[in-house]
């Protein structure tokens, strides 16, 4: 009989013949098997030592195969699958009405890098093009006294992020607002987090299949990538409290975006991606540029 292990290795073997693309969870075929047949097993998926040996009944061995087939023949990413994702070890719900969750401004959340920009003052907060709700859900669990108003255009996404914010139990504290960037929202925000279609239309047309099957509405940005920052940064210091800060993801779009906002004072954070995909703007120096 087969163990759980020799599914995994047999499963990452699959993946890397077929050629799959990976970035949605997982950055390799290895981990992105053990996900599959962990998830389809039904055992725990940050554990794997525990369970390497376990024998699976020929039964539920075809029960993984069939899995890793759909992710092969599909090419969707394995978080629609499993209608699973995770960030900052928190798990959420998504499927294909919102974009899979894996913006680096949730370590920048959860570790405190901003902390020094934000003081007792900063109450609200603003996700803007929250997708599934997951940074909204972070940011309302990391700062315990703070409101959050989670945005975004697409009312399917909404539909996801509402999902999120009842399963881990933030309706009081989480406003989930239809609009398109930033239309309908009054503010003043203190904080606005904003992970927005970003990426140049160059790179939009060379994507692997498995970011193709994410809403787009969520990932194209224009020839330059920089349409919706380019709207967002002009109207952003209206609903800004005096003190406010903006933290932008902004991807591999850094050229692209010295290039939109050459005078404007960027202060770069850094990630496990690097220093030059997330960045913070003052209200200041919005005003100034």
């Amino acid at each position: 009989m087969t163990t759980v292990i020799e599914l995994i290795e047999a499963g990452a073997q699959q993946l890397t013949d077929a050629g799959v693309a990976f970035g949605h969870g997982t950055t390799n075929a290895f981990d992105e098997a053990a996900w599959l047949v962990l998830w389809q097993l039904r055992l725990p998926i940050d554990d794997i030592d525990s369970v390497a040996d376990k024998p699976v009944a020929p039964a539920d061995a075809e029960r993984v195969a069939a899995l890793l087939e759909t992710r092969i023949e599909t090419r969707k990413p394995a978080a629609y699958l499993t209608k699973e994702a995770w960030l900052q070890g928190v798990s959420f719900y998504v499927d294909e009405r919102a974009i899979v969750p894996r913006s680096f401004i949730a370590e920048l959340v959860a570790d405190g890098t901003i902390d020094y920009w934000l003081s007792e003052q900063t109450l609200q907060v603003l996700d803007l093009c929250t997708g599934n709700g997951s940074l909204a859900v972070l940011a309302a669990m990391t700062y315990p006294e703070v409101h959050v108003t989670g945005a975004d255009i697409s009312t399917e996404a909404l539909e996801v992020a509402a999902i999120n914010v009842t399963r881990h139990q933030l309706d009081q504290r989480i406003t989930l607002v239809k609009s398109d960037g930033l239309a309908t929202l009054p503010g003043p925000y203190d904080l606005i987090l904003c992970n927005p279609p970003y990426v140049n239309a160059s790179s939009m047309a060379a994507l692997p299949a498995e970011y193709q099957a994410e809403p787009q509405l969520a990932l194209a940005g224009g020839a330059d990538g920089m349409d919706f920052i380019r709207t967002l940064l002009a109207a952003a210091p209206a609903v800004m409290s005096e003190q406010a800060v903006l933290v932008l993801e902004i991807g591999n779009e850094r050229e692209n975006f010295e290039a939109a906002f050459p005078t404007l004072e960027t202060i770069w954070l850094e990630c496990s991606a690097g220093d030059d995909q997330v960045l913070l703007l003052t209200r200041d120096a919005l005003l100034a540029s």
